[in-house]
Order: C-alpha cells, then structure tokens, then sequence
C-alpha cells in the first residue's frame, strides 16, 4: 500500500497512513516519512502493533538512541523508557509543563517517539505548538530584545532533589531518577534557533527547562521570558493529537514544544518511550 499523509487541521501534524512499522522498512519508505516528518513537525502512525524491538528498528531509522538521563529504562532495552500511570495513580500528570525534550543537554535530541500501549478512553492529548510559528510572529519589540541571544536551558526544576520530580514526588509508578546532577545540566542555546535541517528558525525556548538568558540578571530576564512563553504558547499554534491504541507518535524537539495533558482518572496509561539523538551533530 502506497503511504498516505493527512495533514491536520492545525499549524503542525499529520497522520501517516500505508505504513507497517512492524516490518523493516524501504530506504523509499524512511526517506519520504523523514521528508513528511521535517516538514509537519509531528508525524503519527496508526492502527500499529508493534513490540519494543519493533519501536527500537523503527527509531534508528531516524538517527542514533539518545540519552534519557533522568529516566529508568526497561530491562533489556537500555534505550526505551516507560511513559506509566496506573488506574489509581494520585501524583500529578508527568510533564503538563510546555518543553522540548532535555533541551538543557549540549545536544538536544531531533525526535521522540512515542507509542501507545495502553490508551485510556478519555483524555491523554498530547499538545504541541509550532516554534518556527512562534518566532516568525514574535513582535518586533520583543524580538529586538532577544535576536543573537542565547537561552538558558536547566534540568534542575523538574529533576533535582528538590525539583517537580525529586523525592517529595512520591507515589509515582513512572521510573523517574532524580539527582543532584540535575543542577549541573545546564546549557545555553540560541533563543532563535535555526533548525540544522530545514534552515527555519524557531523560537527555542520552553516553561519547562528555560530560567535565564545570558548576559541578563533574573530580573532583566524573568519578564522577557514571561512574553516569550505567553506568545509561544497561543493556541493559534497548537496542535492537539489525540491518541488511540496502537499509534506511534514522533516530534522534532528542535521546532516544537509539547506538553502532556490528563482527564484519565481512573484509567491506565503506557506509552514506550525512545529519545532519538540529533546526527547532524554526529
């Protein structure tokens, strides 16, 4: 069956129909999914039913396994962690906040992938917003206040000991390791950003991982990143998938930010998850 692509009605995403990701791949078949991918910024696959080893043969198509540094991964497969919330499970729903994935590391990673085991009836979206949308509308005040700066990306709010994730977070059955190194896993990146592939520039900055810009004091900066969050985040560039059993989601961290959504009380939840590295810094 030829592949099929639905853009959605939304400034970013699309459904990718006439593809079995269970099976390898044609070179055809990864170059065009890669072209779609690039240019939808999140791409989804469904009706798959597809084992760990599958997702994994599927993620090295798209470049080499990133690091999760701050999550457990499951036994055997030292690259695929587990996205887990049980039936009953009280703690707050893992990464609500607007980010793009370990953007605090020196290398960012280019994808995620995600896929839907278990999918509760209600609820679960993941949102994501159109950063390349957000920087080609960002005023013109606002935008000579940041042009050539960089943004400070830190892990330290969601994974230090006293971070969103650190050991107050109790009860959580995600694997998640906090750390003191958290505080540690700081990195500067340009606040736009121009992606290594397509050459469009994004506003690349998050909620979640962004607390400073360089050559700014917190107070200098605080408002500035306060407006950029506010305009990133406008629903005019959001993009709202909603999963069903068996999809297989992919993003490029590099132009946009997601965030997780809840509304599935009382059902479980299981995502498996692989951070795919960035190979234009390969």
């Amino acid at each position: 069956m030829e592949m099929q692509v639905q853009p959605q009605d939304a400034p970013c995403g699309a459904i990718i129909r006439g593809v079995d990701l269970g099976r390898p791949l044609t070179d055809a078949q990864i170059a065009g999914i890669r072209r779609h991918w690039l240019k939808h910024q999140v791409v989804a696959f469904v009706d798959q039913d597809l084992s760990v080893e599958d997702i994994e043969r599927f993620a090295l198509t798209v470049g080499p396994f990133g690091s999760d540094p701050f999550f457990e991964a499951i036994p055997g497969h030292p690259h695929v962690a587990q996205v887990r919330r049980e039936a009953d499970e009280k703690t707050p729903i893992f990464a609500e906040v607007w980010h793009s994935d370990w953007s605090f590391m020196a290398q960012p990673p280019a994808a995620t992938v995600l896929y839907g085991n278990v999918i509760p009836p209600v609820g679960g979206d993941t949102r994501f917003t159109n950063l390349y949308a957000a920087w080609e509308t960002l005023p013109a005040d606002l935008r000579a206040q940041v042009e050539g700066r960089r943004a400070i990306h830190s892990a330290g709010r969601a994974y230090a000991r006293d971070g969103a994730y650190g050991e107050k977070d109790k009860g959580r059955s995600m694997k998640i390791r906090y750390s003191d190194d958290a505080l540690h896993a700081q990195y500067a990146h340009p606040i736009g950003r121009v992606h290594p592939e397509t050459g469009r520039t994004a506003l690349f900055v998050s909620m979640g991982y962004t607390v400073g810009i360089e050559g700014m004091s917190t107070e200098e900066a605080t408002p500035i990143l306060h407006a950029l969050f506010a305009h990133q985040n406008r629903k005019e560039f959001e993009y709202r998938h909603r999963w069903s059993q068996g999809t297989l989601l992919m993003w490029d961290n590099r132009c946009v930010n997601h965030a997780a959504s809840g509304g599935y009380d009382g059902h479980a939840r299981l995502l498996h998850r692989i951070t795919v590295a960035d190979r234009t810094f390969q």
